[in-house]
């Protein structure tokens, strides 16, 4: 059974009603994404922190899957299938995909400041004042610029693996996980599914560029695997 890893970005989340990461002008829903998402940011104000990803959560429990993260996981019935997301929404666990690497973290789960082993689910409100069993501070399970990707290392060894390789709906340009394409192995057929695809057809070889949402461009996807 071919084994296929799939690169997914926000815009695998954007068609069930989650917003893209951040706007042009580098804002992150209405935020200076510097202000919400890095530790300078934490020690700054923690509640306007916390609040943001309440409001995060909050919204992430009200949406679904959409039919690219369906297909994906019907995917399974066929190949062996490996996410690598950059999302750290749940809708590809939801979706009913098996196997799913979040590189920057997760929404719906918090740890403790000082010990990133102490992970908790969490699908309510955090707030200043909750602890974990250490006695420290929650934080989002979130990786914040400048922090330590530590989920990478994993995610190059499964890209190394790769019989084809799948993107859809990022842009390839925010590293680390940029530079997972680089460790593919020679000449393994590239799909790359994005409505405005940055990406130069010339730039490897075997490359498949679909220039559509998701969702379209995984039911393209689909046809030519079958073929």
């Amino acid at each position: 059974m071919k084994r296929i890893v799939v690169l997914t970005g926000a815009g695998m989340s954007a068609e069930s009603g989650l917003k893209t990461f951040r706007d042009a002008n580098g804002l992150w829903e209405g935020h200076d994404v510097m202000e919400v998402a890095s530790p300078e940011g934490w020690y700054k104000n923690k509640e306007l922190v916390l609040e943001f990803y309440n409001q995060r959560r909050s919204q992430l429990l009200k949406v679904q899957p959409n039919n690219a993260h369906k297909l994906l996981a019907d995917l399974e019935k066929d190949f062996e299938i490996q996410i690598v997301t950059q999302n750290v929404d749940d809708l590809h666990e939801r979706a009913r995909s098996s196997n799913v690497l979040h590189l920057h973290g997760e929404l719906l789960k918090v740890k403790s400041v000082a010990n990133d082993s102490l992970v908790y689910e969490w699908k309510k409100d955090l707030k200043v004042g909750d602890k974990a069993e250490d006695s420290n501070q929650l934080r989002p399970n979130i990786v914040w610029f400048g922090e330590a990707v530590p989920m990478l290392d994993k995610a190059i060894e499964i890209i190394k693996k790769a019989d084809i390789l799948v993107i859809i709906g990022t842009s390839m340009q925010v590293y680390p996980a940029a530079s997972l394409i680089h460790y593919i192995q020679p000449d393994i057929s590239i799909y790359f599914i994005d409505p405005k695809p940055n990406i130069n057809q010339n730039s490897y070889n075997n490359l498949t560029i679909i220039s559509e949402k998701a969702s379209v461009g995984v039911e393209k996807l689909i046809n030519l695997l079958s073929n």
